[in-house]
């Protein structure tokens, strides 16, 4: 073969023939050539109609959010706080869960029940295939829980980052943000307390003072969440207060997971900081204390006892107890005996007339004889505190607690039946039928036929339902009592009156301090809500009309 080419061609010039087109006539022709595309089956095989195409974006900002929220008033404002931030950037926060569009479940650590409530959320959302996003101390506590993962999560001190999140989750990714925040090293209580934020009542500002604590006890879960204590700046708290104030806001509460433990890590107290709070509450508006453990309260009594007392703060403290034996309380890490916390309770009662002091007891401590279980029946006997929370242990996992062999559950539940029944078998209200009492109405109750309103001491009053109550203060005649609350009816010729200089609150759902990101947007434009948000919307809508246009062209050139 190889001889044969060579035979018959001697040069490479040989194989054009003389009938061939010349280079020149080849090139001259190139005017009358028409180019088209290649088609590419790989890209035209979804191109059989406009209908067919489909884009993956999304618009920031325009769908539904359902927030639920299970725990203690520092989860509340956690939750108040993101809500806030995400209608601020345009989303619609939703009590209708089936229409949103994405769950944000905000958890609770201490108790199995709560927890089991949480994942039992967690799998309706997954069911109904809703996008779904965690917070809380559940998740924070325990990230690598089983039914946890593949979730986004958001950490405790990162729920300024809760639009992140929520953006990325609706996009179809999974997000995980923890970690703490710090200033100079030093870990502070927070993300900010400016944030803006919707508050459940419109009337009610819930300011968490500080996060974590300086306890060890063994049967908290808590504390593998909330951390170490981490205290916000007085200046900090005390601007967050005014705003409120100016906002409508006739209460504020101060909570934490240990309001006396406050401002030891930043070198203040938690007197000081509440008489400069004292000092920016309007006359007729007041003030509720949060939960403070024995040890850390002891050395501010006098402080304390002159706060309480004062026309604006609620004679009312919340002081939890938890065993009244001794050995118990040594196994629980309480760091206090049980004579420190009747100290503590003898010295507010003689120093502030009729206080409200109300504490929890855990029934069914791995280490709880029945000797030491009679000890507390006492405690309660002696003192018949109004409000007493009463709870059966749970072991929490990691918990050190937990590694201790249990009481039979039977056991345990007929020690919290016991208890029950001593706490039910006494009416605290009664001495006050007939009083007349000055009251701040602030909420509705549970059956909708009454507004709840509280006296100094911060028990609570059932006033009739009148709407020009709301918000405001009013002198009443207690007229019923109960175990849990009193009645009362307006007094002849009583003034209603709202706290001085307070406006009217905002309105249900309205976010409160947004004008802090939307600050410099055209107050005069006839559009409402945010201007990036409409800027975004325009954006998005180019490239999507910019990608339409080159797919159609594609079909048209087919």
């Amino acid at each position: 073969m190889a001889d044969t080419c060579i035979k018959d061609i001697d040069d490479i010039e040989d194989i054009v023939s003389a009938s061939d087109v010349t280079p020149n006539e080849r090139y001259s022709a190139r005017k009358h050539v028409t180019t088209r595309n290649r088609k590419s089956k790989r890209k035209t095989d979804n191109l059989n109609g406009v209908k067919d195409i489909h884009l993956d974006s999304i618009v920031p900002g325009t769908q539904s959010i359902f927030v639920k929220t299970w725990g203690c008033s520092h989860n509340n404002s956690d939750s108040e706080y993101m809500a806030g931030q995400l209608a601020t950037y345009g989303y619609s926060i939703t009590e209708d869960k089936l229409s949103a569009d994405l769950w944000l479940l905000n958890s609770c650590t201490v108790k199995n029940p709560a927890e089991d409530h949480f994942r039992n959320e967690i799998k309706k959302a997954q069911e109904l295939n809703k996008h779904l996003v965690v917070a809380g101390c559940v998740p924070q506590g325990q990230p690598r829980a089983g039914y946890l993962q593949g979730l986004s999560v958001i950490g405790v001190q990162q729920i300024d980052r809760v639009v992140e999140v929520v953006e990325e989750t609706l996009k179809g990714h999974s997000v995980r943000l923890f970690g703490q925040k710090k200033l100079s090293g030093r870990k502070t209580g927070g993300a900010s307390l400016s944030l803006p934020k919707i508050r459940k009542n419109p009337l009610i500002e819930i300011i968490a003072i500080n996060t974590g604590c300086l306890n060890q006890c063994t049967y908290c879960k808590t504390k593998h969440a909330r951390g170490e204590l981490g205290s916000y700046h007085p200046d900090d708290i005390v601007a967050r207060a005014q705003q409120s104030f100016q906002e409508g806001v006739v209460e504020l509460w101060l909570t934490s997971e240990d309001t006396g433990a406050y401002g030891r890590d930043i070198g203040v107290s938690l007197p000081e900081l509440l008489w400069r709070l004292v000092d920016t509450i309007p006359d007729g508006a007041r003030l509720r204390l949060g939960m403070t453990n024995p040890p850390y309260i002891l050395e501010h009594l006098e402080d304390i006892a002159k706060i309480l007392n004062h026309p604006s703060v609620y004679s009312f403290l919340h002081v939890p107890v938890q065993s009244a034996s001794d050995s118990v309380l040594m196994d629980m890490k309480r760091e206090y005996c049980i004579a420190d916390f009747k100290h503590v309770v003898e010295f507010l009662k003689k120093r502030v007339p009729d206080i409200t002091i109300a504490t929890d007891i855990i029934c069914g401590f791995p280490t709880e004889t029945d000797e030491d279980f009679e000890e507390t029946m006492q405690l309660v006997e002696e003192y018949k505190f109004p409000s007493l929370f009463i709870n059966q242990f749970f072991p929490r996992p990691g918990t050190p607690a937990a590694k201790l062999r249990r009481i039979h559950p039977q056991e345990v539940k007929r020690r919290t039946k016991k208890l029950s029944e001593l706490f039910q078998s006494y009416r605290p209200y009664d001495h006050k039928l007939g009083e007349f009492q000055k009251v701040l109405v602030t909420e509705v109750s549970h059956d909708k036929q009454y507004y709840v309103a509280h006296n100094k001491c911060y028990d609570q009053v059932l006033v009739p339902k009148t709407e020009e109550l709301m918000g405001k203060l009013v002198e009443v005649k207690i007229v019923d009592t109960g175990k849990h609350y009193m009645k009362g009816v307006l007094a002849r010729d009583a003034r209603i009156a709202r706290p001085d200089g307070v406006p009217p609150p905002l309105r249900h759902g309205e976010v409160s301090g947004s004008d802090i990101l939307t600050a410099g947007c055209d107050t005069n434009t006839s559009i409402s809500g945010p201007l990036w948000k409409y800027v975004a919307v325009i954006a998005v809508m180019v490239v999507v009309l910019s990608r339409l246009c080159y797919l159609i062209g594609l079909k048209l050139a087919q």
